[in-house]
């Protein structure tokens, strides 16, 4: 038996008092108010991500909770959309796998598009059955996010089999479907789609908060949409999570969902609103084995230095004590790499493979990039030619854009993009969702082909050339390192900002990167197959460059 003193933050009774808490194995046994309790610390239900990609943080989940428990976070729902995309239902079931080593609550739900699109080439795809298959499993809680909105939206067979097998097995379905008002977004609800996360205004939020959706406000590496969303908390505290989609391992360093609670409450946002967000309605939501700070529940709790900066202090999951005093008690195991699981299999290119041959054409659809975005735009650019080639142009910021098939050889689709900054050099990155295969943005060719090429050598990986030749290698499906994840995060801050010192004025210059092939987001973008219309869902015709 073990007791946890502090002031009781019960959001349940809508109050605060000074209490004991006693563990016995996994759940508290009780909760005894104790009136002489002097004491300044604050005892909350744990934090929970209600939507998140753990391969986006470029660690195996065991890793990823051993840096998430330090700031309080005790559970995720996590879509392996991502590692299956890659490598199919073996890649859901390593995640599933290697979260169960450590003492964490993920919660892995059914990719429910892979691949995202039939305009790019992926790893793997997981049809209706597949799908099926996975949700029948009692570790599998959920759809995962419905991206493909026109699929729901025109009755797509197999879309629509996916759906009815989460519904079958009584499990919640994600949405994803950015932009959606008015009667679309209410078909798409009503077809069974219960949350959304891809909110950018609160007009949009308000649109499918009234047709009975639940919004999950997101603050992650590249999208941050917590300022446009978060008053809604102050109407809406039922319907209401907070998630961070994709988070980098240095921003996983600093801080997760206690970060948006400091940032809610500074907001003047009623505390037990906030908590609400943090803890408790994705455990209502999903039906979590989550414990919510009452009597019989399972022991996952954080004791807080206050209820303004929520400092985590101590965290615990099913009784035991996972981090103290900003130091990780979850043991390291690193993965060996011969256990990495990928798919991987095309050759080196050369300069001349990323060629852009002047046909003629006045004009060229460029991807605008926006940062802390999703989205992009679509601009119309004069192109700059030289020696019959169209080139980059520094001066307009507009660099030269390419994906590159990492499953086989194939030609290489090339475009063009403003607002990356660099003034010199190239950068790329395996992590390109949702297909993942190799994304790169440079100056010139020999830099784009010496970036991509120490991406393919190492399997995977975001590497960055210019001064210096730099590469943060991950082996685990091209996405995840099987390294210390303290050390990934030291090793990605420093490519980071490298790529800045480059030029780029982004914030996170590769977590852009990595949405650049992300079709199911409009704009414009670029898939392995050519430049993409994300509003028509189509490509843009005369503009695909490859060769």
């Amino acid at each position: 038996m073990k007791t946890v003193i502090g002031n009781l933050v019960d959001v349940h009774q809508q109050r605060i008092y000074p209490a004991d808490i006693q563990i016995e194995g996994e759940r508290i046994v009780s909760i005894t108010p104790n009136p002489g309790l002097q004491t300044p610390n604050y005892i909350l239900p744990g934090f929970v991500d209600s939507h998140i990609h753990i391969e986006s943080s470029m660690l195996i989940p065991s890793e990823f909770a051993r840096l998430a428990v330090v700031h309080g976070t005790v559970a995720t729902v996590s879509d392996p959309h991502e590692i299956a995309n890659v490598c199919g239902a073996d890649g859901v079931a390593f995640m599933i796998e290697n979260g169960k080593t450590v003492p964490f609550k993920f919660n892995f739900g059914a990719p429910s598009c892979v691949p995202a699109t039939s305009f790019e080439t992926a790893g793997a795809a997981l049809d209706s059955k597949a799908v099926e298959d996975l949700l029948q499993r009692e570790d599998v809680l959920y759809l995962s996010e419905m991206m493909n909105f026109p699929g729901v939206l025109s009755g797509d067979a197999e879309v629509l089999k996916k759906i009815a097998a989460a519904k079958k097995w009584n499990k919640p379905v994600d949405g994803h479907a950015p932009g959606l008002r008015g009667e679309a977004a209410k078909q798409y609800i009503d077809a069974g789609i219960s949350t959304d996360h891809e909110c950018f205004t609160a007009e949009e939020a308000l649109d499918k908060l009234q047709y009975g959706m639940k919004i999950l406000i997101r603050e992650g590496s590249a999208a941050k949409n917590f300022e446009a969303l978060i008053g809604l908390l102050n109407d809406h505290p039922d319907s209401i999570m907070f998630c961070s989609d994709d988070k980098h391992p240095d921003s996983l360093v600093e801080g997760h969902i206690n970060q948006l609670c400091a940032r809610a409450v500074a907001k003047g946002i009623d505390v037990f609103k906030v908590v609400k967000a943090a803890c408790v309605n994705p455990v209502g939501h999903y039906k979590l084995k989550v414990g919510l700070l009452r009597q019989n529940d399972f022991a996952d709790f954080v004791v807080v230095k206050d209820l303004e900066n929520f400092e985590v202090l101590q965290t615990y999951v099913n009784g035991e004590l996972v981090a103290e005093n900003g130091k990780s008690l979850i043991e390291n195991a690193q993965l060996a790499t011969g256990k990495a699981i990928n798919r991987f299999n095309c050759s080196k290119k050369k300069p001349e493979d990323f060629v852009v041959p002047f046909t003629g054409q006045p004009t060229l659809s460029v991807i605008e990039a926006l940062d802390g975005q999703l989205i992009t735009n679509d601009l119309s650019v004069q192109p700059n030619v030289e020696a019959g080639n169209i080139v980059s142009d520094l001066e307009n910021d507009v660099l030269k854009i390419v994906v590159v098939n990492r499953y086989a050889d194939a030609p290489v689709a090339k475009a063009f993009i403003k607002n990356f900054g660099l003034k010199k050099g190239a950068i790329a990155s395996s992590v390109a969702h949702d297909s993942h295969n190799v994304v790169a943005v440079g100056v010139d060719d020999e830099s784009i082909c010496r970036a991509v090429n120490l991406v393919i050598q190492e399997k995977g990986g975001v590497s960055c050339v210019g001064e210096a030749d730099a590469i943060v290698p991950l082996p685990v499906g091209g996405l995840m390192s099987t390294d210390d994840g303290y050390k990934v995060a030291e090793n990605y801050a420093a490519i980071d900002k490298a790529a800045k010192q480059l030029g780029s004025t982004l914030s996170a210059p590769f977590m852009t990167l990595s949405f650049m092939a992300l079709l199911v987001i409009p704009h414009l973008k670029l898939s392995d197959l050519g430049l993409f219309n994300g509003d028509s869902f189509s490509f843009v015709d005369g503009q695909v460059a490859k060769s």
